[in-house]
Order: structure tokens, then sequence, then C-alpha cells
């Protein structure tokens, strides 16, 4: 019989893990996933994600696609069987059925990342590995200013890893960035694009809260945007309050 090529979303905390891509002789969410298939299907299954998230950084709704060597197991026996091979930070939260030809880094229409920022001057140790904490205040619509000038289609040259060995080109779509106080000490950094660079949204954020404290005017963002040089830039936002929200298609 073929096989089937079906689609995983799945949630999983990132704190223990070295990041989402599969490495040797280190923990990884897609390493735990491939152990848990082969446990399953006696064999190596191998993956492929809509994104690669980073050591630290957690998913709610990443997108994991295989090629299902079983076709007479239903997708909600693949979800329950993959759930009860996979480890306590690792959830499949549901399984579908793709196109035989879909490609996750390709077809995906549309990647949500959620970034948290607890703005409290004590921590909260319960949500340290969730949540940045950020002591100093910040002013949120002078934030939403600047992210204004990162909407639409740029060269993020100046917001991606400096890596000599990644030639894919920097220029990226981004739909739209909003700025939520989900509570009075909470705030969400929600950025909707087609796709990311690596540390992009990190590299967002760490900018957006240069415009928060008032080291930088707004019109900072764009400056830094057009200059092209990540020298340029903010650091990066620490991985721990990074989510990959959802993956659509």
């Amino acid at each position: 019989m073929e096989k089937r090529r079906v689609g995983a979303f799945v949630a999983y905390d990132g704190s223990n893990f070295y990041g989402y891509q599969g490495q040797p002789n280190v923990r990884t969410v897609q390493g735990v996933i491939e152990d848990a298939l082969e446990r399953i299907f006696k064999y190596r299954v191998y993956t492929h994600a809509a994104g690669r998230t980073d050591a630290g950084v957690h998913a709610c709704g990443q997108l994991v696609v295989f090629d299902c060597p079983n076709p007479r197991m239903s997708n909600e026996d693949i979800k329950n069987a993959m759930n009860a091979n996979l480890p306590s930070d690792v959830y499949v939260r549901s399984v579908v059925d793709l196109p035989p030809k879909f490609n996750p880094r390709a077809n995906v229409k549309k990647r949500v990342y959620h970034y948290y920022i607890l703005n409290t001057k004590t921590p909260n140790i319960f949500m340290r590995k969730y949540t940045w904490w950020f002591p100093y205040k910040l002013d949120t619509n002078a934030m939403r200013e600047g992210a204004k000038y990162l909407e639409g289609e740029h060269d993020f040259s100046a917001f991606r890893k400096s890596d000599p060995d990644d030639r894919r080109s920097p220029v990226r779509t981004i739909y739209r960035i909003r700025i939520i106080k989900l509570r009075k000490n909470l705030i969400l950094i929600r950025v909707e694009g087609k796709s990311f660079l690596r540390r992009m949204v990190r590299n967002i954020v760490g900018a957006l809260v240069k415009v928060g404290i008032g080291d930088w005017q707004p019109e900072k963002i764009k400056e830094v945007l057009e200059s092209k040089d990540r020298s340029k830039a903010a650091a990066s936002a620490p991985p721990n309050g990074l989510f990959l929200y959802s993956v659509h298609f």
C-alpha cells in the first residue's frame, strides 16, 4: 500500500531541548518525535517541520509532516500512538491529511509567533521559562509606532542571526505586528509573516524594547531596517518568551 502524507500539530515546552532541528548527541524536538515514530513503525520515519525553533523556544502549533507507513491507521490512531511514545514535554494536538507532495517550508502561507514580556519590578519564578522578565517601564504606544516600520516586504538583514553559511534571501514579508497588554504587567508581541530568518522575531522584540524604554525613537526602527546591518540593531531578546503559536496553509 502507498504511504500517505500527514501533518501533526505539535505543542512543546522548549526549555529542555537544544532546539527543534535534529542534531547528534543532544536532545532535540525532531529527535524525540522521530524516536517515537520509530517505536511505532519499527523503522526510522523522517519528518519536516514548518519552523526550526532555537534552544529554549516553545511551540503551541508547530506543524510536523511525515509519510505514514501504515495507511490503515486513522489520524486519531496516529495522534494517540505518538502521544503514548512521546515525553511529557511534547504533545500532538491533532493529525490531518495532506497532499502527497506537501512541503511545510514552501506550502505554509503564514506563521504566527507570540512573544511574552513580564513587565514587573520583581520576577515571577513560576513564569521564568515562558516570559522575558523585564523590570523597566515600557511604552507600548511607542513600540506600536516602531513596529509599523517593519510591516510589509523588506530586507531584514539587520534582524537576522549573523551566519556566513546562511545564504537564504533576507527579504521577508511581515503581515502584521500587534503589541497587546494581556493584563497590567504582561505584554504580548504577536508577529505574523510568511516566513522568518533565524532569530528574526527575537531580534525584532529586542529592537522594540529599545523603543519601549525610550533609548530609541520609533523612527530608529526604520533607520536600522534600511541599514541592513546587524551591528546597528539591538541585542536579541531571550528565547524563553518566544512561542511558535500557529501555522496556516
